[in-house]
């Protein structure tokens, strides 16, 4: 008989999402950095809109990146505390990565003034 209080889910296999929330955010800090030095955020007809779609692709981001590395183990659910942990302390980094992305320079800032 099947227990019902046995539940696994399983996404992927432990040394994928290993890999993968390794590799992603570096991959994340390099397309930040390019958009900072191109200044996107800056861009378009409505900045707000601008970074409404950047703050969404931040939010997607951090699910992904917290689903892989509450994967590492192997099994999504059950996850353990140390995994969920790991897994919203990356995310609160992600979400501090992106409120910074936004800020203007020092130098930028003085030069409006002027």
């Amino acid at each position: 008989m099947v227990d019902p209080a046995d539940v696994r889910v399983v996404l992927m296999d432990s040394q994928t999402a290993a890999t993968l929330a390794q590799v992603l955010p570096l991959l994340l800090l390099t397309l930040m950095v390019e958009l900072r030095r191109v200044e996107v955020h800056r861009r378009g007809r409505n900045i707000r809109t601008t970074r409404l779609l950047l703050g969404l692709f931040f939010i997607a981001f951090g699910v992904v990146e917290t689903v892989f590395v509450l994967s590492i183990d192997g099994e999504l659910i059950p996850f353990s505390w140390s995994d969920l942990i790991g897994a919203l302390s990356i995310f609160a980094l992600l979400a501090l990565l992106f409120i910074l992305s936004l800020l203007d320079s020092p130098s930028r800032r003085r030069h409006e003034e002027m």
